[in-house]
C-alpha cells in the first residue's frame, strides 16, 4: 500500500513537472516570438523565418517532453523500460523501413526551414492549393485558402512551390481597348495614369519601381489588350492591382477611351447580291 501511495505521489509529481515544462516551453516560445517581432535590426523575411523556426522547435520539444514523461511514469510504476527501449529501437528500425514517406516529410520540413523556402504568413501555391501559410511543422505545412478551407500538405509532397510573397511581387492589370480606339493615344493615357497612380501617397510606399505599360500584348475577339505592370513589395500585388484597375478605368472614361463589349458582326447578302452588315451586341 505504501509503495502504491509513493508511486502515485511520484506519478503526480511527474505529471505536474510535465505540465510545468510544457507551460514553460509555451511561454518561452511566445516570449521569443514577441521579442523577434519587436527587433528592428532584423529585416522582415529573416524575422518571419526565425518565428517559423521557433514554432517548429516548440512543437518538437513538446513532443520530446511528453515522450520522456510517459517513459518516466512507466518506470515509476515498476515497469522495466530497458527492454522497452531496446524493442523500441528495433521497432523503430522496422517502422522506419515502412515509413519512408514520414521520414521524407521530416526531411522536407527541415529543408524548408533551413532554406527559408517559405514562412508563416507567406502566400504560396503548392500543386492546386493556393493560400496563406498558417503553420509549419516538421511533418506538414498548413495552408489556408481564400475560401477558408485549411489544407494540410505533407512536406515531402512539396516538390514545386510558388512563393507569392518572397522578395518582391508584381501587380498585373490587363486593359482591353476597343479596336475603333486610337491605340497610340490609349497607350499614352495608360502610361500617364499609371505614373500618376504610383505617386498616390497611399500607394507609393508599396511601389519598388516605376510602372511599365506594354501593348498590345494580345488581340481578343472584341479588344486589343494592353498590360500595366507595377513592381511592388511582397504580398501587396493584389491590393495594388485592385486600386490600379479602378484608377485606370476612371482615366479611360475621363479621356474617352472606348472600352470593349462583347458583340458580333453578321454579313447578310441581300436580294440583289449586295452585302449588308448588322452588328449584334451580346450582353451577359
Amino acid at each position: 500500500m505504501e509503495e502504491l501511495t509513493a508511486g502515485l505521489i511520484r506519478g503526480g509529481l511527474i505529471l505536474a513537472a510535465t505540465v510545468l515544462a510544457l507551460t514553460a516551453v509555451e511561454l518561452i516560445a511566445r516570449r521569443s516570438v514577441r521579442s523577434l517581432q519587436s527587433v528592428k535590426r532584423v529585416d522582415e523575411p529573416r524575422r518571419q523565418q526565425l518565428v517559423t523556426i521557433a514554432q517548429a522547435v516548440k512543437w518538437t520539444v513538446s513532443v520530446v517532453i511528453v515522450g520522456v514523461a510517459v517513459l518516466t511514469l512507466l518506470s515509476t510504476f515498476g515497469m522495466n523500460i530497458t527492454p522497452l527501449l531496446a524493442s523500441a529501437g528495433v521497432a523503430g528500425l522496422a517502422i522506419s523501413l515502412g515509413a519512408q514517406t514520414l521520414i521524407k516529410d521530416f526531411i522536407g520540413g527541415v529543408l524548408i526551414l533551413l532554406e527559408n523556402q517559405y514562412v508563416v504568413g507567406d502566400t504560396i501555391q503548392v500543386g492546386n492549393v493556393t493560400g496563406q501559410v498558417e503553420q509549419i511543422t516538421l511533418r506538414a505545412t498548413y495552408v489556408r485558402e481564400l475560401g477558408g478551407d485549411l489544407f494540410i500538405v505533407p512536406n515531402g509532397e512539396v516538390r514545386i512551390v510558388a512563393n507569392q510573397t518572397k522578395g518582391w511581387s508584381r501587380a498585373l492589370v490587363e486593359v482591353g481597348v476597343a479596336y475603333e480606339a486610337d491605340l497610340d493615344r490609349a497607350l499614352a493615357v495608360l502610361t500617364e495614369s499609371a505614373s500618376a497612380f504610383v505617386q498616390d501617397p497611399a500607394i507609393a510606399p508599396n511601389v519598388l519601381e516605376p510602372p511599365q505599360v506594354m501593348g498590345p500584348v494580345s488581340l481578343g475577339d472584341w479588344a486589343a489588350n494592353m498590360r500595366v505592370m507595377v513592381k511592388v513589395k511582397p504580398g501587396k500585388q493584389l491590393e495594388v492591382a485592385r486600386e490600379l484597375r479602378k484608377f485606370v478605368l476612371a482615366a479611360c472614361e475621363r479621356e474617352g477611351i472606348a472600352l470593349p463589349y462583347p458583340r458580333q458582326e453578321v454579313w447578310v447578302r441581300g436580294a440583289h447580291g449586295k452585302l449588308e452588315t448588322a452588328s449584334q451586341t451580346t450582353e451577359g
